[in-house]
């Protein structure tokens, strides 16, 4: 279990304490937090010692191995959250942990669903899993608006820089991944900051792994979110951008799939084009006509990029039962 935590002093703790006892490490990560977060971390993993023997040779193990649950781990600089899930994914591959899960230090996430979240990959049916707050109206009624908005937002978005087509809620980040999945990714490449998930799964898409979403209500009680959205959205949608680019060329490029990335590049460039002409259209009265043709035609010729793309992600969905 991998807790990121930045400035969550009165939190964590609790976090750490409630994580479940079949659960056999616990990476708990301060990302150099200006408030008592580290003093919290330490003296928790003290707490969960307190009982063993003093005696090495009668030490008490966990079920996995470890001779202490509670990992404390403190960045010296600020990294983000995605730099502190990183750190804590390497230390999981090192421990060779089989599945590891991330549930943040700010206690907005439930652990009594962790199962949820592990079932599916144990039982072999997917590589990742992660929350999905928006699989339904009730589930969602106590996320704020914005949240609301800017996530609806960022799922068209990554659903198209994925291929993960039917994935909702990216921005969630109680999410759980095989060693398998881990071991398929570029680690060192991963985005440190928000939009790590995102960033995560167009790389879980290139290797073909398979993610299920997890339903879950949305929580919202003492910790105060620190995304600004007006600077949030713009910034992973210009990474999403690169992202879509990135994984055309590496999916389908390198593997001579051509058809599908020039419907994307010619959708593409004739909405750009109808755009243009649509607006000089307005300016100069004239053009209209052929602005919205060079528009329709875009959007049927992307969307059928769409429809190829589906279908070669076909199967790499997971649904799990509410």
């Amino acid at each position: 279990m991998v807790v990121p935590a930045y400035n969550e002093a009165g939190l964590v703790g609790t976090v750490i304490d409630t994580i479940p006892e079949y659960v056999d490490r616990i990476y708990a990560i301060d990302d150099c937090s200006m408030d008592d977060t580290w003093t919290e971390i330490q003296a928790h993993a003290r707490l969960d010692q307190a009982d063993a023997p003093s005696n090495p040779e009668q030490s008490v193990q966990t079920d996995g191995g470890f001779e202490q649950r509670v990992c404390p781990i403190r960045h010296e600089t600020n990294r983000g959250v995605g730099g502190a899930i990183k750190t804590g994914y390497r230390h999981a591959l090192r421990d060779h942990i089989d599945v590891t899960a991330v549930m943040g230090g700010d206690g907005q996430m439930d652990p009594s669903i962790l199962d949820s979240f592990l079932d599916p990959i144990i039982d072999g049916e997917a590589d990742y899993t992660k929350g999905n707050r928006l699989h339904r109206p009730a589930y969602r009624e106590s996320m704020p608006r914005a949240r609301l908005v800017g996530n609806a937002i960022l799922t068209a978005l990554t659903r198209v820089a994925s291929g993960y087509w039917r994935i909702t809620d990216p921005q969630n980040g109680y999410t759980a991944i095989s060693r398998q999945a881990l071991l398929a990714i570029d680690l060192d490449e991963m985005y440190e900051y928000y939009g790590y998930c995102n960033d995560l799964l167009v790389e879980l898409s290139v290797s073909e792994m398979r993610v299920a979403d997890v339903p879950m209500p949305a929580k919202y009680d003492e910790a105060e979110s620190s995304i600004r959205y007006r600077e949030y959205i713009p910034k992973v949608s210009w990474l999403l951008v690169r992202n879509f680019c990135s994984r055309l060329d590496r999916a389908y490029v390198r593997e001579g799939v051509y058809p599908l990335v020039l419907c994307y590049v010619a959708g593409f460039s004739a909405i750009c084009v109808g755009l243009v002409a649509g607006v000089l259209g307005l300016a100069q009265d004239t053009g209209l006509t052929a602005a919205a043709l060079a528009n329709l035609f875009g959007v049927l010729v992307f969307s059928l990029g769409v429809v190829l793309d589906h279908r070669k992600s076909s199967g790499t969905e997971v649904d799990v039962r509410d």
